[in-house]
């Protein structure tokens, strides 16, 4: 995998999500139609900023109890594990009951997860205690909430998993924010921010006209022309083959 500079990490936080994605469109280097968690997960708190770290990835039921062993010992090896991730991790679980049977986290977890270095969590399940949560400022992703945890236990970690109509894999890069979650090819990863950068000063020249006083259609046609010669020049120059 290319190392991914810290800065790079720091960098991509200064973004929204959807810009992120259509810059990564720009490199084709896969489908449009993929690499993004779909409408099923969505933002606990749309009013925090963009989360990005690496997947830290398991499963989890809660319909019923497991038949032996320490319901919370696959947490331990979670955590230890968080060790060998290159930067901040990502909390990621697919939750195994259909329907969700009870809530994957709740304050416990997240202020656990946060104290070990973790910048977010996403959970194709259910989550509880959001008052708590969102007062430490944790980012969270669900499919929705449940009051209580159930027979909550975790099956595996550090498997690939199914969340939000993607597979997400062990230290996936992940992004998201209010408007949803994606992932980052890792080959690219690093040249996003400064993209980015150059594709909103193309949007911005949309932006800056139709804002103007008394903005015509043939005017905006204009802009908007500019606009795509810019990020088709843009494209151009760091599409893959």
């Amino acid at each position: 995998m290319p190392d991914i500079s810290r800065e790079t990490i720091s960098a991509l936080q200064q973004f929204d999500t959807p810009t992120v994605c259509n810059v990564i469109e720009l490199f084709n280097v896969r489908p449009r139609s993929s690499g993004y968690l779909n409408r099923t997960i969505n933002a606990c708190f749309p009013e925090l900023p963009p989360m990005v770290g690496y997947a830290s990835t398991a499963t989890f039921r809660a319909l019923s109890p497991p038949r032996d062993g320490d319901v919370y010992s696959s947490i331990d090896r979670q955590l230890e594990g968080l060790a060998d991730i290159a930067g901040p991790a990502v909390i990621v679980f697919q939750d195994l009951d259909e329907p969700s049977a009870a809530a994957t986290f709740g304050e416990v977890m997240c202020t656990t997860y946060q104290a070990f270095g973790c910048s977010g969590l996403i959970t194709s399940g259910t989550g509880r205690d959001l008052d708590q949560v969102q007062a430490l400022r944790f980012p969270a992703f669900t499919a929705g909430t449940c009051c209580s945890h159930g027979a909550c236990h975790i099956l595996s970690v550090n498997v690939p998993v199914v969340v939000g109509g993607i597979t997400v894999y062990p230290a996936d890069l992940l992004h998201g924010d209010c408007n949803g979650v994606t992932t980052i090819p890792t080959e690219i990863a690093n040249e996003i921010p400064d993209v980015c950068r150059e594709f909103m000063q193309a949007e911005k020249i949309v932006l800056d006209y139709v804002r103007s006083q008394s903005p015509t259609p043939m005017g905006f046609t204009k802009a908007r022309l500019a606009m795509s010669e810019a990020v088709q020049q843009l494209a151009a120059r760091i599409r893959r083959p």
